[in-house]
């Protein structure tokens, strides 16, 4: 019988190509997002219902997650693995200059939406001896202008993922964190208002990962022994790495 996986932001970037990735090798997937066309869409790429299931949700609202998972079929339901990929960055300007309203749906997206699919599917991975996998970012670790909330959430699914380890402890529940670098996709587009000059300025010549650099990441990780935990894979393209610290001079 083939598993079961459930990926959040199915609809575009990671979270699409994750979910071409796993259906490939044999898993069965739920997919959840908002744009319902994107995901029936893809259900039908992915093989039809009997492959793939939509659950049709804003990540975070509660209640619609609730009443979404309660609506999955029988032949979806025992969830053996969990993609937390639904995420985004609004805007990448200095903190003093940012919109407060951004940085309330980026924390309701990044960590509330985040904490509450997980919590409420902790009981079956727990008797699925199922993995979690967190789409974090390597914001996570290192700073940059502009950043802000941004990193903040992410930062906290870093650290979330290792709770979830210690918490988890005999269970058999495998919890990983990917922290990709610099990643070409739709969430840049979202960044920047849908700036696609902005877009362009910001991958050319830079050979940036793919979605399906990240879905082969998550597939590894996926299918390694039971007994095999992978705590956080922090990935970048060649071409990102680090600069100086800025300092700051008067005068």
């Amino acid at each position: 019988m083939s598993k079961i996986a459930i990926v959040t932001g199915a609809t575009s970037g990671f979270g699409k190509a994750i979910a071409q990735r796993l259906v490939a090798e044999g898993w069965n997937v739920v997919l959840t997002g908002r744009r319902k066309e994107r995901l029936d869409a893809l259900v039908a790429e992915l093989g039809g219902p009997d492959r793939a299931f939509p659950l049709c949700f804003d990540i975070r609202d509660e209640q619609a997650a609730r009443s979404a998972l309660v609506e999955l079929p029988e032949r979806f339901a025992a969830i053996d693995l969990l993609v937390n990929n639904a995420g985004l960055a609004l805007g990448n300007g200095p903190a003093q200059d940012c919109d407060l309203a951004q940085w309330r749906t980026m924390i309701d997206t990044n960590i509330t939406g985040l904490v509450t699919i997980t919590r409420l599917l902790l009981e079956t991975l727990i008797a699925r001896r199922g993995l979690v996998v967190n789409l974090a970012s390597i914001a996570s670790s290192w700073p940059y202008p502009g950043g802000n909330v941004y990193a903040g959430t992410k930062a906290f699914v870093r650290q979330f993922s290792l709770g979830l380890r210690s918490d988890l402890s005999g269970k058999g529940v495998r919890v990983t964190s990917i922290e990709p670098g610099l990643s070409e996709s739709e969430f840049t587009l979202v960044r920047t208002g849908g700036d696609q000059a902005a877009y362009d300025r910001l991958y050319a010549g830079a050979h940036p990962l793919q979605p399906e650099d990240i879905a082969e990441t998550v597939h590894w990780v996926a299918s390694l022994p039971a007994h095999v935990n992978i705590n956080s894979i922090e990935i970048m393209p060649v071409s990102q790495s680090w600069a100086p610290f800025q300092i700051y001079r008067e005068g």
